[in-house]
């Protein structure tokens, strides 16, 4: 509690500007650290990408360092970054599957990595910006509690944390609405509080994946065929990496009527497409399983599952198939089940746990 030192992550936004205030209020030892991940040398080619990659986000975290008069550092995570956020998010794309970033990068750059590094200077926490509380539940569990400000609840993203990790972090913009953040951040003069938030995948600022993975990556996406779903070829598609499952737009297919992606095939080059009522479906399949609110499945488990990050959630059952394997049932047929993306499980407020969806089942 009071006394002990915590190393904020400072994004140079204004979530975690007030978190590092509201900690200094609470009595602990605050410790700015900006992570530096964008992976380019060049100073201007590294100002232009903003969010948490680019050099705006640090000179923005030191003006609001000083003004809350604590110390603030730059630490390196150029390389974790790239090995577990960036080949992550090429490789997924190139086996046909929709990546989540962002939930890598909290998992092994934003806790592991951070954490690690932060215990290693003798800090006992770290702390984030992130809307989302931590709770320990009466069987002795940490687990992710969703925040007060229920439009920028992130707890989607923070699934696949351990229970060590949890035991070892603070989030207290949690409590807070984002209108009640903003309002501290302008009554402490920050520069930040006004700063629009960071909504896209940072290292790719233009969003156009696939030009960034043909670049990065050293392969060539070659055209292939848009097939039904009985197999008949209705014309030519510009890369898998163009293309996720529930897409509309872009397809440039003359069907007479709407059309949606709703399989990718890599080992065929194809991609599927059909009609709205085909992209839905009452069960998928889940691997990468993590476990939150409870050690494991016993049998079967009821939960609110959400399949993406603006999913409202539905009620399903999860039953383990394997060792690292889950099937989800839903109550009622979901749209766009996307292989690579996360399912989170909720159970109330809290996060159960979670995985990454392989696909139908």
């Amino acid at each position: 509690m009071a006394g002990e030192k915590v190393v904020i992550g400072m994004s140079g936004g204004v979530d975690s500007s007030v978190a590092a205030y509201l900690l200094k209020e609470a009595g602990y030892e605050v410790i700015g650290v900006t992570m530096q991940i964008w992976q380019q040398e060049d100073d201007d080619t590294a100002s232009e990408n903003g969010g948490c990659c680019g050099l705006g986000a640090v000179e923005d975290a030191k003006r609001v360092a000083q003004v809350l008069g604590i110390p603030h550092y730059v630490m390196n995570f150029r390389k974790e970054f790239e090995e577990n956020v960036i080949r992550y998010f090429m490789r997924e794309y190139l086996a046909g599957r929709t990546p989540n970033p962002c939930i890598a990068c909290n998992r092994y750059v934003k806790w592991e990595s951070l954490l690690r590094r932060s215990m290693q200077i003798g800090a006992e926490y770290i702390a984030t910006g992130h809307y989302a509380r931590i709770g320990k539940l009466a069987n002795g569990r940490y687990a992710i509690r969703r925040s007060a400000a229920a439009g920028k609840d992130q707890t989607y993203a923070l699934y696949n944390l351990t229970q060590d990790q949890l035991a070892h972090t603070l989030m207290p913009a949690g409590d807070y609405e984002k209108s009640r953040i903003r309002e501290i951040a302008d009554s402490l003069g920050l520069c930040v509080a006004h700063k629009p938030d960071s909504m896209e995948i940072c290292f790719v600022p233009d969003q156009d994946y696939a030009s960034f993975i043909r670049e990065n990556s050293g392969v060539e996406i070659p055209e292939g065929n848009f097939v039904t779903t009985d197999g008949t070829v209705v014309g030519r598609h510009k890369g898998i990496t163009h293309y996720t499952v529930g897409q509309r737009k872009g397809l440039n297919l003359s069907m007479g009527k709407p059309v949606f992606v709703v399989e990718i095939r890599p080992e065929t080059n194809e991609v599927v497409i059909g009609d709205n009522s085909e992209v839905f479906t009452d069960r998928l399949v889940c691997s990468g399983l993590n476990f939150m609110s409870v050690p494991d499945i016993d049998g079967e488990l009821a939960v609110t599952a959400k399949i993406r990050y603006n999913h409202q959630g539905a009620k399903a059952v999860v039953k383990r198939l394997d060792k690292d394997l889950a099937e989800v049932i839903f109550e009622e047929p979901v749209r766009a089940v996307t292989p690579g993306q996360a399912v989170v499980f909720y159970d109330g407020d809290y996060v159960a746990g979670g995985g990454t969806i392989i696909g139908r089942s």
